[in-house]
């Protein structure tokens, strides 16, 4: 071939299987380079096209092609064809996964768990084998090894013996899992202003129990939601001499204690809010929290001031105070609370049980003013089984309450209120959401009279009965709307996403509030609206009309949960 300028370009076109084709035109830089220059001598040339069958071995032997062709047509100068036949792809023809350590002698599952943890091995016998499959399955063999109890697990054996021949691969993986890890004392770093004990307060870790990743990451998370640090690492040293009991390792930064805010909004229930907040942290320095603020809005205002002491276990105790007066549907309400509040968590599961002193006045429109003073408990158990607390979009949210106070403690009469709700959020179609709600009450006493408002039922108005007013169904007193002591309420709701951010509503919705059973008397509400995702959840705006009423009503606010 007579010599060629070094300034003369040239082409590469490659002629390779699909299966193939992609990944060497990412990766082969003779294929990546345009309009590049030809070397000018024969030697340059060789080199050039000897690193570029290297790079194309390579490459195919981590997809699994041992015996590949590679063949250059360079009869026209300017224009190589680069011809792959990539030969048959290698497939695993045995898989022997071994353990020792403490996990073959005595592990937790005995040999059950071993073979389990053999079952789920990511590259089986009859699948093609790729350098990533493998990688990736020996991680994930590894992680999950060492994920409870074997925190030191290493691999101690990697090997794939590959027979270019026959395109077979025999694998061979041994995991050495150590000794079990059992956990120790805390050791908590970082602490300056907050008492020494906050850390182990939300502990819910014990000495003596075995170690769990998971565990720590909760831990974790646990004290990182907490307004008291800015940054939070947990983790325990892999050193199998402290398997026995290890430390557990907490370094936090302390967050700054104290917050005031200023927020703004509206919403068509109780009209446009200004709520100004403050908040300590380490209140007296003991890790108390401290909260208080005032929130002004059309047609509520209430000052409040809460302190929330350090958990014990799975329990938080809080006590606070709350003056509160709002004027809805013709009833003006004034009260005055004082409480504590135990509550506690357990996975998905909270319960709450609250004693309140209250006194409260109200002033029906039309009706007779009047007075009641209360101590009253309410207990509180609710479940969420969503797969986001904001923005659910799977799962269900259900919630109990038993609440009541008795004559002998201030109550003008003996009551005692039940309630439950339910929300079932189910997929349809990828990304659309089919929403169901329920509610139902019952406060059992032989009238309303002299019982909180609170512990009592209306409804209407947006998350309730969309096409009426808000808090507009009840009993009639005067020319206002009062609490009743039944309560029925049900909603089926369509979300269609057209996009990411943005949706649209189809709803019914249906329900009442009612003193006697016999005055009962269902609502009917239905419309569409439209959803944007804010960082708050779903803002929601809904045009509803109520059948009973023949009105139409904008209903606008945050589409929360419960």
């Amino acid at each position: 071939m007579a010599p060629v300028a070094a300034q003369d370009s040239f082409e590469v076109r490659l002629e390779a299987p699909d299966d193939v084709r992609a990944v060497l035109e990412q990766h082969v830089r003779l294929l990546r380079r345009d309009n590049q220059a030809l070397p000018a001598q024969q030697a340059d040339r060789v080199a050039m096209t000897r690193r570029a069958r290297r790079e194309i071995a390579e490459l195919l032997a981590t997809e699994g092609y041992f015996s590949p062709r590679i063949r250059f047509d360079r009869e026209n100068p300017a224009n190589w064809v680069l011809q792959v036949e990539p030969g048959p792809r290698t497939e695993v023809e045995a898989v022997d996964i071994a353990f020792t350590g403490d996990l073959a002698v005595s592990g937790e599952g005995g040999q059950a768990y071993l073979e389990l943890l053999r079952a789920s091995w990511g590259l089986p016998v009859g699948q093609p084998f790729r350098q990533s499959a493998w990688d990736s399955a020996k991680t994930a063999l590894l992680d999950v090894v060492s994920a409870r109890r074997y925190a030191a697990a290493r691999i101690a054996e990697s090997r794939a013996e590959i027979d270019p021949e026959t395109a077979r691969a025999r694998l061979r993986v041994r995991i050495d899992s150590g000794p079990a890890f059992y956990l120790g004392e805390l050791e908590v770093e970082g602490l300056e202003y907050l008492p020494a004990d906050l850390v182990t307060r939300y502990s819910q870790l014990r000495p003596g129990s075995p170690y769990d990743r998971e565990a720590l990451l909760g831990f974790q998370t646990d004290l990182q939601n907490t307004p008291h640090f800015g940054s939070v690492i947990v983790d325990i040293e892999r050193d199998p001499t402290l398997a026995a009991a290890v430390p557990v390792r907490v370094q936090v930064t302390e967050a700054l204690p104290r917050y005031a805010g200023v927020g703004a909004g509206y919403s068509t229930n109780t009209g446009a809010r200004v709520e100004f907040s403050y908040r300590d942290s380490n209140l007296r320095r003991r890790g108390w929290e401290f909260s208080t603020g005032l929130r002004l809005e059309q047609r509520r205002q209430a000052l409040y001031a809460d302190v929330f002491l350090p958990p014990r276990g799975r329990n938080r105790d809080s006590f606070g105070a709350l003056v509160e007066r709002s004027d809805l549907e013709g009833l003006k309400i004034d009260s005055q609370a004082v409480g504590a509040t135990r509550t506690t968590l357990r996975g998905d599961i909270e319960t709450k049980l609250a004693l309140r002193l209250q006194h409260e006045k109200i002033e029906p429109a039309g009706g007779e003013a009047r007075s009641s003073n209360t101590l009253t408990a309410n207990w509180t158990w609710i479940k969420r089984a969503v797969n986001d607390l904001l923005d659910p979009t799977d799962g269900y949210l259900l919630e109990f309450q038993l609440g009541g106070g008795p004559k002998i403690a201030l109550a003008e009469q003996d009551f005692l209120r039940l309630y439950s709700r339910f929300a079932r959020y189910q997929p349809v179609r990828g990304t659309d959401v089919f929403i169901l709600r329920g509610e139902a009450g019952v406060t059992l006493a032989e009238s309303r009279a002299g019982i909180p408002q609170d512990f009592l039922f209306r409804t209407g108005g947006a998350q309730s009965v969309r096409g009426y007013d808000y808090q507009s169904l009840g009993v009639q007193e005067g020319n206002a709307t009062v609490g009743g002591r039944y309560l029925a309420t049900a909603s089926a709701e369509y979300v269609r996403w057209f996009q990411p951010q943005w949706g649209a509503a189809f709803f019914v919705d249906a329900g009442d509030a009612a003193d006697t059973r016999d005055d009962f008397d269902l609502r009917v509400g239905y419309g569409v609206g439209a959803r944007w995702r804010s960082p708050a959840g779903p803002l929601a705006i809904d045009l509803a009309w109520g059948h009973q009423e023949r009105s139409l009503r904008l209903h606008f606010g945050v589409a929360i949960a419960f």
